[in-house]
Order: structure tokens, then sequence, then C-alpha cells
């Protein structure tokens, strides 16, 4: 049992709380401490509505977003390994809307209005769309092991083109910022042959504002073109998400064909595997950070609810008592950025916490100033201290948690023995290769290495460090990577080689070379037969020597 604030006899704190996990401890701090504040300054008005319980309980989400045909639905498809209820796949646009892929013991549909009213789903606030998104809503329920862990919302293929102009009936860009702020991983697809980023697709990545460090994307289709075309769409690709996330910061972009039937262009398939199994990684590594990355959203809500406190309440104290209300209003609206710039000075407030301007603007025509809440300082200082207190201990809960229990991973479908077996990344490659193989896979080339051996002039049959030295600096490699070569290759360690040290030296040189990892401690299939410890194993690993 955790309490994250000094205990009193009787195992409660001063204001006697204890919380059984850090999601009990969130929820309870929002409730408490960071609520009044949201409700008393209009925050739900102006940003983003209330959490509520399914917030903090929920499975970490994971959304897809892209221009139709990408491969949003077959991308799902692929990770489930399986259909899911209201799936639709074609080259046309056919997710005509919002999608939530869910765990649940019998497979289903439930519509949105239903979904909405659902106080263990955490799309209450959803409700606030209309019946225009509501009915192009639903939640696609099914057993299967991945959504054990994880939920996926699909989206509607973002359109191009002439058909951009033809209202959906909602706010498309609202609601992926409402869904934005609550997903654990948002995931941009493109596809080889289409990269152009369309007004819909802009003002959508605009929506994430605030959340790149969620945002992935996902190259698609790459297997469609070759090596030469492949690292000019990847280029075109970087300079088109330039110009829409404006962060100094590399995006991480995955390569990749994201479906269970054949390569088209094989010659990058190994690349391809590679990035695959960092996307899955990425994705695994959700459920483990989930409580993590519900603290720092949490972080963020309080940080914006504190400057929205200061705004209105300045707009408050400006406003005239009788006369010339809505003239001093225009005005006040018109001064907003030079009324950030002074309450940045006044409180000490990082430029990079207030809401958009323009925005803010908008939005303060409907409301009138002179019913605005004073500057209750009690409320901010709440705040201030669950900040700079509570959240510091909820942060050692969450590793204190993570110590005592085993790490969350995604597990199932595309992810269920992707690392295990021959098909396994790296098997049979760099330093495992010649691991199943009954003989030292170092014998294959070592009449060549002794040939090299034989000039270093070896004593008693072994060669000093100096000759090694001269003959391993001829590769290039660090000095870093040749001492941890040396210490793998001296199984005796006695400060010299004998011709099958030196050879396993030769040969862990070329599998640096070939661009593999070392590993820390020598793996038993390379141990040179002479040092092994085992003398009858030795009969497996006999050479010839020319």
């Amino acid at each position: 049992m955790f309490s994250w604030v000094k205990q009193e006899q009787g195992g409660r704190n001063k204001e006697g709380e204890m919380y059984q996990t850090v999601t009990e401890g969130l929820q309870t701090l929002y409730t408490k401490k960071l609520l009044p504040l949201e409700e008393t300054y209009l925050f739900h008005d102006f940003h983003s509505p209330a959490l509520e319980g399914a917030d903090f309980q929920s499975k970490p989400m994971v959304l897809l977003v892209g221009q139709y045909s990408t491969g949003k639905t077959t991308f799902i498809r692929y990770l489930l390994e399986q259909d899911f209820p209201g799936m639709r796949i074609g080259p046309e646009p056919t997710t005509d809307g919002f999608i939530a892929v869910m765990h649940g013991e019998t497979e289903g549909v439930v519509p949105g209005n239903a979904l909405v009213v659902d106080p263990k789903k955490p799309f209450r606030k959803l409700n606030a769309f209309g019946n225009s998104f509501l009915n192009r809503f639903i939640c696609s329920q099914m057993p299967n092991q991945v959504l054990q862990s994880i939920s996926i919302i699909d989206t509607p293929g973002i359109l191009s083109g002439e058909k951009q102009r033809i209202s959906r009936g909602y706010d498309f860009a609202e609601v992926l910022r409402w869904f934005g702020e609550r997903v654990d991983r948002i995931i941009l697809l493109f596809d080889a042959h289409k990269l152009d980023i369309s007004d819909e697709f802009s003002e959508a990545i605009k929506a994430f504002k605030g959340q790149d460090d969620k945002i992935r994307v996902v190259l698609n289709k790459a297997d469609q073109v070759d090596t030469q075309q492949l690292m000019r769409v990847y280029g075109a690709l970087m300079w088109s998400l330039g110009k829409v996330i404006n962060t100094p910061e590399v995006v991480r972009v995955y390569l990749g064909s994201f479906w269970a039937k054949p390569l088209q262009n094989t010659e990058n398939r190994r690349l391809f595997e590679a990035e695959s199994q960092d996307l899955f990684r990425d994705i695994q590594s959700l459920p483990r950070n989930a409580a993590l990355r519900k603290l720092n959203d949490l972080i963020k809500r309080a940080r914006l609810a504190k400057v929205h406190a200061y705004i209105i309440s300045y707009l408050k104290k400006e406003m005239p008592s009788l006369f010339g209300r809505e003239k001093k209003k225009e005005e006040l609206i018109m001064r907003l950025p030079e009324i950030y710039i002074t309450l940045q000075r006044e409180h000490h407030i990082s430029p990079g916490d207030f809401p958009n301007v323009t925005k803010m603007q908008d939005m303060l025509q409907h409301y009138d100033f002179s019913k605005f809440p004073s500057l209750k300082m009690k409320l901010i200082e709440s705040v201030d201290k669950m900040l700079a207190t509570k959240i510091a201990v909820l942060m050692a809960m969450i590793r204190e948690e993570e110590s005592k229990l085993p790490p969350a991973m995604v597990s199932g479908g595309a992810f269920e023995g992707s690392e295990d077996g021959p098909f396994g990344r790296g098997y049979g490659e760099g330093i495992s290769a010649g691991a199943d193989a009954d003989d030292w896979i170092v014998s294959r080339d070592k009449h060549r290495y002794d040939e090299i051996f034989y000039t270093l002039m070896p004593v008693n049959g072994k060669i000093t460090g100096v000759n090694a030295k001269k003959e391993m600096m001829n590769s290039r490699l660090p000095n870093t990577v040749l001492g941890k070569i040396w210490k793998l290759a001296d199984c005796d360690q006695d400060g010299m080689l004998d011709d099958e040290e030196f050879a396993l030296a030769q040969h862990l040189i070329q599998i640096k070379l070939e661009g593999y990892e070392l590993p820390n401690e020598l793996p038993n299939h390379l141990v040179p037969p002479a040092h092994r410890k085992n003398p009858t194993a030795d009969a497996l690993y006999n050479h010839t020597e020319d």
C-alpha cells in the first residue's frame, strides 16, 4: 500500500488521503486540487472538458491519422491479425467515421450515442460535438490479446482536392484535438505515392500542437518503390512535414509495408524489418509508460489552467464598474498580446504556457468580462502546492509500482513471436551467426587469419599485445571498440593471443565492420575450442589446420 505524503499514525496523511495506485492518486489530485480552479475560471468552456474517472483508468490509446487509402485500417488489421467489426478496406475513402477498436468479451458494435453515455468508456465528453459526429462514431469490440493492453482509434481518411471542400457536418480538427489530448500515441500514416499534405491534413496536424512528443510518422507501402525512389520519397516527406510541424526536432519516421502480403521490392527487406521492430517496441512500451503519460498530461493541464485563471482575472480587474464596458472589452481583446507579455513578467510564466492568442480573442468575444471572477490566490496556491510537492511523490510511486510489478507489454497479434525463432530480428546474423552450427564458425576463415598470425612473430604459439595492436589498428576502428574486442578475444586473460584467440579477434572486427553490435560477454558458440571448459564438447568443433 502506497502513500505519497507523510503519514500520521493510523496510516493516513494530514489530509486523510491514502492511495492504492498512481491512477487513484492522479484522479483524486485532479478532483480536489485542479478541478475547482478550472470550474471557477470557465476553463472547460475555453479549452478542454473536465476529466472523468474513465479518462484516468482507460487503457493506452493509439490514434491513426492519414489521407484515404494510406492503409490505416489495414495497419490495424495487421496488428490484430484478424478482422474487426465495422472494418471496411478499399482504395477509395471507405472509413467515413471514427472507430474505437477496443477489447470486449464478445464481438459487436456500439453506436456513438450509446457510447457517450457509458461511464466506463472515456468518450462521454464527445457528446458536445453533436449528432452529426456521433452518427459517424462507433466502438468496435472484440476479444483480442492486443486489445487487452491498448485501444486503437481509426479515423476517416483525410480528403484532398475538391473533396476537402465538402463539409463533414462537425468540426473535424476539434475532434482530433480532443483525441490528441487523451491518447498515448498519434501515428500519421503516409503512402509512398501520396505525400502531398492537403489543407485538411495540415489543419489536422496543427490540431495536435502541444502533443509533439506523442507523434510518430509511418511511411507505408514503401516496398512499392526501389531504393533510389525511396530516398527521394523520404526526403520529400521530411520537407513536407517540416512546413507543417514547426519543431526543431526531426519527427521519427518509420519505413515499411504494414500488411501481411509479399514485398514487391525485396532489396530493402532488412531495413523494413528493422523499422517495423522499432515501431512495435514503441507501441509495446505504451502500457508501461501509461501512468507517466497521464501524469505528464495532468501537469500540462495544470499549467494551462493557471495561466487561464491569470488571464480571466486580469480582464475582470481592467473592466470599469459602470460605463463603457463594451468599448473597454474591445480594447482588452485587441491588447491581448500585450496582456500576455504583462502576465509573463508579473508571474514569471513561460510564453509557451499561454494559449493561442488568436483563438482566445475569438472566444472572448462571446463573454461578459464584468461577470468573470477575480483572482483567488487560494486556488492558485493549491495548484502550485500540487505541482511542487505531490506530483514529485507520485513520480516516486510510479517507480515503486514499476519495481514491484512485471513490465506491462503489448502481446499477441503481430507482436507475438516476432523476436523469437529463426525469423526474429538479427537471428543468424552478426554475433549470433553460427549459434546453431556444428562447427566453430571462426574456423571457416581461420586459414586466412593464420597467415596473418604467423607474420606477427609468435613466441611459443602466442603474439604479444603490441604486435596484435598493429594488425588490429588496420581496421580503423576506434580504440574503445578495439579494446572491447581484445577483452572478448583474450579468453585466458594472459595479455597475449594464441592462433584461435587471434582468429576470434579478427572475426569480431569483421562483425563490427559489417555494422553489427558487439556483446558484453562472449557467446558460448564463439569461445575457441581450446579454451572451452567442457573438453568433451570439442569433438563438435574440431577444425583442420592447413
